[in-house]
């Protein structure tokens, strides 16, 4: 069997999110990532594979596809076996408790699928993003996330208004904050990471009287900043200690 027009067009639809939203799918390729997709709690809508691609599921919902045929479909430089669409869930309800971090209008798909691995290694089962941060079912989020989207509750929202209303401490990533390794953390609040370009909004800033910064201990001091991903992972293991 192999890829239809009609399914040809949907895959290419689903690399624009107003699509991925529309039909309610998104893409993830590699047996890795669409290993832990098929264990976990999110339905399978089609699975592409090339036949050495071993499955216990429903093969109503497999089409068998050449090689070649995968290269046509993939973004991967190297197409890996598999092509999987998958059903957005839909979100549930933001618990009010434990370590939670907030993203103020992240852009880049790399450093949000990090992101979303480092809440699954240091234990933050909520991840809240701004409506400006970049969609988490954008095919390059997907892959960067490692199987680990499946494990963390994302959630989309005004990030001013929540904030607005929580209860949890607040903490913002911020150059002139504290030096986070003098500082005592609590087990429960919001770490807030900002744009790669533009830090924390202003509006954002105003809401939060914690600031903590991870100090530069090169003999320069020249090095402008860390990248957010680098920043959010040390900044967790500070929480976490």
């Amino acid at each position: 069997m192999s890829i239809s027009k009609n399914q040809l067009k949907l895959i290419t639809s689903l690399s624009q999110k107003k699509y991925r939203q529309k039909h309610k799918l998104f893409i993830a390729e590699g047996v890795k990532v669409v290993q832990e997709l098929l264990n976990s709690s999110f339905s399978l809508e089609t699975l592409f594979c090339t036949d050495d691609f071993s499955t216990n599921i429903s093969t109503d919902k497999i089409i068998l596809i050449s090689e070649t045929e995968l290269k046509k479909i993939s973004n991967l430089k190297t197409p890996n076996k598999v092509f999987g669409l998958f059903k957005i869930p839909d979100e549930n309800s933001i618990e009010k408790k434990g370590l939670i971090v907030a993203l103020d209008a992240i852009n880049d798909p790399g450093n949000l699928g990090t992101i979303i691995r480092l809440c699954d290694w240091f234990g933050v089962s909520q991840l809240i993003c701004s409506n400006e941060t970049v969609d988490c079912y954008n095919q390059k989020v997907v892959q960067a996330s490692m199987g680990s989207l499946t494990r963390i509750a994302i959630h989309y929202v005004d990030l001013e208004v929540y904030l607005k209303e929580t209860k949890l401490p607040t903490f913002i990533a911020d150059m002139d904050g504290e030096n986070v390794y003098k500082t005592k953390l609590p087990k429960q609040g919001i770490l807030i990471m900002g744009n790669e370009a533009n830090g924390i909004s202003e509006e954002i800033k105003t809401l939060v009287t914690n600031k903590i910064s991870i100090p530069r201990f090169g003999e320069t001091q020249e090095t402008e900043s860390l990248n957010v991903a680098t920043a959010t992972a040390i900044l967790l293991s500070e929480f976490r200690r």
